[in-house]
């Protein structure tokens, strides 16, 4: 009877040490792998000592001090962390008393004793240590990854049993003398952690719910930054072909100039002319994503009476993406052309200055534009209410953040001025 109890107590601390390590997430070299063996051996030993050297019946009572602090230190010198691999043989400890339920219900089937209970634990051991370590450790590892609330979220139900346990069950007599406070007790706990649970996954799925959200109108916008990029360099192509094509022209207006129709070629000077004009690009600096941008909206500025300035030295090579440039300086002016508009149906003139350069491997712009007094901020945000506005300050916002830049809105004396510094 001794011997298959002993036997049994052996198994369970092999059991707990190895899942504990298991729940680690450790790079198993094979210096590490030598150092937990030694350290399991040496637990073990330790145990066989108190065991036989002071009294059978005193180990569990001293199992924290001879079995889970030396486990924990063990485990942080090996994952070289503090806190996670307290909670791995926190969890351990929980996973252990499955395999003791389950001996539990084999005695109560089978109407058995204590002797049974041993054997059905040792018999159950390595199998769940193997369902256990191959389908659940994965996971569990996994948590240790992630943020210190999730990490005490996940431990807070195998630290609330650890105390539970110990003291009402093995310290003191409370849960097998039917206390209600201690058999209640862990039925609380669960509910408690249930509900700090569903708390932190309902604001997590809003969270990634609004940040998909706002990724989904990013991609949105790349796409039509992309799509007005290769529209305004078919245009700029136009013109190189009207150019190209300008002795042709000069054929055709010389021979309607030799038949007397100089009307028609007036008209033609006109088509032309006109032609090219619409589709010409400004050149304000030497990178050709940001001619494009601003070329379109001064002329979207210049038919709506809005006078955009532009004092622009950006190289073609700059720190930020094409896509993300177009992003930024699209909706920065959008935003700035809109105001002005509204500035211009309450017979106020419009005004964009546009500052933006690069130096020392840093992009900054500028850009400050009429508007109304009335601008509401949120955390130093611009904000909207209204359908369908309100979208290009998140885009501007998040592309900044993608490069750990700084972004600044403000609003003085009638005007909005936004700096970015990228």
């Amino acid at each position: 009877m001794i011997g298959i109890r002993l036997f049994n107590l052996i198994s369970v601390g092999f059991f707990g040490m190895i899942l504990s390590a298991a729940f680690c997430d450790i790079c198993w070299t094979r210096k590490k792998v030598l150092a937990m063996s030694g350290g399991i051996a040496a637990i073990l030993l330790f145990q066989g000592t108190v065991y036989f050297g002071v009294d059978p019946e005193i180990v569990d009572k001293l199992y924290p001090l001879i079995t889970h602090i030396p486990l924990t230190v063990l485990l942080c010198i090996l994952n070289r962390k503090c806190f996670w691999p307290t909670i791995s043989v926190l969890s351990a400890y929980l996973c252990c008393q499955l395999r003791r339920w389950l001996a539990l219900l084999i005695v109560t089937v089978f109407a058995g004793d204590a002797v049974m209970q041993d054997a059905a634990e040792l018999i159950l051991t390595l199998p769940l240590l193997l369902l256990l370590v191959r389908f659940i450790a994965p996971a569990v590892r996994s948590v240790s990854c992630c943020e210190v609330s999730v990490q005490c979220l996940f431990g807070l139900v195998p630290a609330l049993y650890y105390g539970f346990d110990y003291l009402t069950r093995i310290y003191t007599n409370l849960l097998s003398e039917g206390v209600p406070v201690a058999v209640e007790f862990m039925p609380f706990a669960c509910s408690v952690s249930t509900l700090f649970f569903v708390v932190y996954i309902s604001r997590e799925q809003w969270t990634r719910t609004r940040l998909e959200r706002t990724q989904a109108i990013l991609n949105m916008q790349v796409g039509q930054a992309i799509r007005e990029i290769a529209a305004l360099r078919e245009s700029q192509k136009k013109t190189s072909t009207y150019r190209h094509d300008m002795r042709h022209h000069m054929q055709y207006l010389s021979s309607c100039i030799e038949n007397g129709q100089l009307g028609q070629a007036q008209e033609y000077i006109q088509e032309i002319s006109a032609g090219i004009e619409a589709n010409k690009v400004r050149v304000f600096c030497e990178n050709e994503a940001a001619n494009l941008i601003f070329s379109s909206f001064a002329r979207r500025g210049e038919d709506s009476g809005i006078r955009m300035q532009v004092r622009a030295r950006l190289p073609q090579l700059i720190p930020v993406s094409e896509t993300d440039l177009c992003v930024l300086l699209s909706n920065a002016l959008e935003n700035a052309l809109h105001a002005c508009r509204e500035q211009g149906e309450k017979g106020r003139a419009g005004v964009i200055e546009v500052s933006v350069y690069e130096k020392k491997g840093k992009l900054f712009l500028q850009i400050v534009n009429s508007c109304n007094r009335d601008i509401t901020f949120h955390d130093g945000v611009p904000v909207t209410d209204r359908s369908g506005h309100g979208i290009g300050v998140p885009s501007i916002c998040a592309i900044v953040e993608k490069y750990d830049g700084i972004y600044t809105f403000s609003a003085e004396d009638g005007r909005f001025i936004l700096r970015i510094s990228i």
